[in-house]
C-alpha cells in the first residue's frame, strides 16, 4: 500500500470520527472534520490510481 492511500485512508477515518463527534457535541473546529474528510478522500483516489508509469 503507497503512502497516498493510506493517508487517505486514515484522514478519512479520523474526519468521520471528528464528523459523529461534532454532531453530538459542539466544539470548535469541527467544520475541518468535513474537510478532512473531503482531503482524505482525494488523496485515497489518488493513491489509488496508476500513475503514467504504472500503466501497461
Amino acid at each position: 500500500m503507497n503512502a497516498q492511500l493510506a493517508l487517505g485512508l486514515g484522514l478519512t477515518a479520523l474526519g468521520l470520527v471528528g464528523y459523529v463527534v461534532g454532531i453530538e457535541t459542539a466544539y470548535p473546529g469541527r467544520s475541518f472534520a468535513v474537510t478532512a474528510v473531503m482531503v482524505g478522500v482525494t488523496l485515497a483516489a489518488i493513491g489509488r490510481s496508476a500513475g503514467p508509469e504504472e500503466s501497461p
